[in-house]
């Protein structure tokens, strides 16, 4: 199990039955990443890789 599995497993437990749109998500991230500029390259790497999750593969 990786660190991070934590936080997920929390955050399904905790939000897991809630909706969200897209646009309240990318807020939080854009809060988050005001706060804790160290995680901007990541925070960054997952939003791209949320929105591009359908997009065909390129190999």
């Amino acid at each position: 199990m990786y660190f991070t599995d934590r936080g997920i497993e929390e955050l399904e437990r905790r939000r897991g039955e809630e909706e969200v749109t897209l646009a309240w998500l990318a807020e939080q991230l854009r809060v988050f990443t005001d706060l804790n500029p160290d995680f901007e390259v990541p925070v960054e790497r997952l939003a791209t890789w949320l929105a591009r999750l359908d997009d065909e593969d390129e190999d």
